[in-house]
């Protein structure tokens, strides 16, 4: 090996370099350019946000979603959100990936203006929305991370019936009177199911806001990535309504009792 600086890494022999170390020698197999393996995707979700919850009350469709988008595992954009209005009928909650969010919103944002252009009487509702985000998304798959992303959709149709959908990347669609993505699948369905099965047509606003704030409170208290802020939107014949952020009152009185975790072990 010559120790000059100049030749570091060179081999004795210039014909075999079996490392491939030395830098004037061509290289079979030339690398790519060193931004096409950045070009992913979103195939490894950077920022994300968590649960979106929804049911069905007395005059129309209640959801809401935090305003946390975490970055991996810090929380670190506390004022995102994650409720998004279509039209003046529907609205949808996303959990997952918020860059592909932000592409569906752009995209659903375009076919309303391209709907309205048409000038034909009709608009969309929210029946042809989840319709048209479970072809999106399912054919999005393969650039999208379907372990991430999943959306509500909720509503009310030209007839006034209530309309909430659930559609994620792996080509799941299903309706029902209460449905939440991510977290809150486990933790506020079985919370939902108990407050409003059986009563959806007796439940008022004030009351659907009851719940939801519960439910809500739950999340935070059990969901590492939730926050203490969210907002609720409505959607009733008077239109569709997104509140300004929420503050939860919280207390973790109750920790102090918790023993066998940590240096609380008696």
């Amino acid at each position: 090996m010559d120790h000059f600086p100049t030749s570091w890494g060179r081999p004795r022999n210039d014909a075999v370099d079996a490392y491939n170390t030395y830098p004037l020698h061509q290289r079979s197999n030339p690398k790519q350019d060193a931004f096409a393996e950045g070009i992913q995707r979103t195939q490894q979700p950077i920022v994300t946000g968590t649960s979106v919850l929804a049911f069905h009350y007395k005059d129309g469709i209640m959801m809401a979603a935090d305003t946390l988008a975490s970055y991996g595992s810090l929380a670190r954009f506390k004022n995102i959100q994650r409720l998004h209005t279509v039209g003046s009928r529907t609205i949808i909650g996303a959990s997952g990936d918020m860059s592909d969010f932000q592409y569906l919103q752009n995209q659903l944002d375009q076919l309303t203006i391209d709907e309205f252009t048409e000038n034909d009487g009709h608009d969309l509702g929210p029946a042809e929305i989840h319709e048209y985000l479970s072809r999106v998304m399912y054919g999005r798959r393969s650039k999208m991370n379907p372990l991430w992303n999943s959306l509500l959709v909720g509503g009310k149709k030209d007839n006034g019936e209530r309309f909430l959908s659930y559609v994620d990347l792996l080509g799941t669609t299903y309706s029902a009177a209460t449905i939440a993505t991510g977290y809150g699948a486990h933790i506020a369905v079985p919370l939902l199911r108990s407050a409003v099965e059986g009563r959806v047509n007796e439940i008022t606003e004030e009351q659907a806001r009851e719940i939801m704030t519960n439910c809500m409170r739950v999340l935070f208290y059990r969901d590492a990535r939730s926050l203490d802020k969210f907002q609720i939107a409505t959607v009733t014949d008077a239109g569709v309504t997104i509140s300004e952020p929420i503050t939860l009152e919280t207390s973790w009185n109750f920790a102090e009792k918790i023993r066998g975790y940590g240096a609380q072990t008696s």
